[in-house]
């Protein structure tokens, strides 16, 4: 006589709607409608991709052009609910919002990093940011009324989003100034804690040190700012020097979200979780892209091949499986360099015994391929 099991479906909860968030959540509609139901949390009403605030703030597209709206989710098994993530107990799974309470049988905390603005003194009320859809709005309108003098990029602290972001930025800024013929007024400079731009191998840093020096742009090296002063229009720097500015533009400080920060999963500013599979110490518990504290880049690429390994990974153990393909870091992002031409790194940060990326274009085909990554995405995770 041949047993049929009947099992629970069990609760998957996502806490964020990121690239990791919403492609965990297809991927799951995809393998396991019908054994697991999801509840995707997330504070905001719409999505943006890291890169469309360059748009925003080049003017290119408006802000309303770049948001794609959480309501359009339609995904089986699939409930999204727009909700503050208050308090998160890893011991129990139990997630607290400001409407109602969750307990999971999977809890996955992909939040992403907060910015910290007030890490920095005086940055709030001295500088500018694009990291933000807000941010870049305001910076654009800056923009507007600046044709001469000092802009000084600073990059406040390390780990941040985008490694490139930062580079591509000035080398924007460049073709932005050449457009409206001031650039021999507008002196660009950016500074950073770090060595080297992207120091995950030296090929490529040298590659955008290469096409920054082409520019006229200076790169500073292993200085940290740590407070604007507003007055004198200066920054100053850990060193003990200062530069003035007449335009500072931040890349803010980066810290995991309240909640995952006073519940205990964060240790040493982000959450730990095993390279394989990104299970936290706590049982049933992932976490999942710029939260985690992996010694990689954060970028929402990363992010979503990570939420597909947690939903291979769930699946395998439903099923009493096993994993059968490790996280590896791997991922490709893309970086202006301003003139319609689009480049592209591909890293990969745990698939060999060393970290590895290479600089493929600048081309415009790239830039092609850039519009196509976007729109594959928004057509999967949206429909639309």
């Amino acid at each position: 006589m041949r047993v049929i099991v009947v099992t629970a479906m069990k609760h998957v909860v996502i806490l964020g709607a990121g690239f990791a968030g919403l492609e965990l959540a297809t991927r799951l509609s995809e393998s396991l409608a019908g054994e697991v139901r999801v509840t995707l949390l997330e504070q905001n009403d719409s999505f943006s991709f890291g890169f469309s605030k360059l748009d925003i703030l080049f003017g290119r597209k408006s802000t309303a052009d770049v948001l794609l709206h959480y309501r359009d989710i339609a995904k089986e098994g699939v409930e999204f609910r727009q909700e503050r993530v208050v308090s998160i107990d890893p011991e129990k799974r139990q997630v607290a919002t400001d409407v109602a309470s969750y307990d999971a049988d999977i809890l996955v905390v992909a939040l992403g990093a907060d910015y910290d603005f007030a890490a920095t003194p005086g940055f709030e009320a001295g500088g500018v940011e694009y990291y933000s859809v807000a941010g870049a709005g305001r910076m654009r309108d800056v923009l507007s009324n600046f044709d001469s003098g000092k802009i000084l990029i600073g990059i406040l602290g390390h780990p941040f989003k985008c490694p490139p972001a930062p580079f591509e930025g000035a080398l924007l800024l460049h073709d932005h100034f050449v457009e409206r013929g001031v650039r021999d007024s507008v002196e660009i400079r950016i500074v950073g804690p770090i060595a080297a731009p992207v120091p995950i191998t030296k090929e490529l840093s040298q590659s955008i040190l290469d096409a920054l020096t082409e520019r006229g742009i200076e790169y500073v090296p292993n200085q940290h700012v740590v407070e604007l002063d507003t007055r004198n229009n200066e920054a100053r720097f850990k060193s003990g020097i200062s530069i003035s500015y007449d335009l500072f533009v931040g890349i803010p400080v980066h810290r995991v979200p309240h909640a995952v920060e006073s519940c205990g999963l964060a240790v040493d500013g982000w959450v730990p979780v095993e390279k394989t599979n990104l299970a936290t110490r706590f049982s049933g518990v992932y976490a999942v892209g710029d939260v985690t504290g992996l010694p990689m880049a954060k970028a929402g690429v990363f992010a979503e091949a990570a939420a597909r390994v947690v939903a291979d990974d769930i699946a395998a153990r439903l099923r009493g499986d096993v994993l059968q393909q490790p996280y590896e870091g791997a991922g490709s992002c893309y970086i202006e360099f301003g003139g319609g031409m689009v480049g592209k790194v591909e890293a990969n940060f745990f698939g060999g015994p060393t970290p590895t990326a290479r600089l493929v274009g600048p081309s415009r085909e790239l830039a092609a391929d850039k519009v196509a990554f976007a729109s594959t995405r928004r057509e999967r995770w949206f429909e639309s």
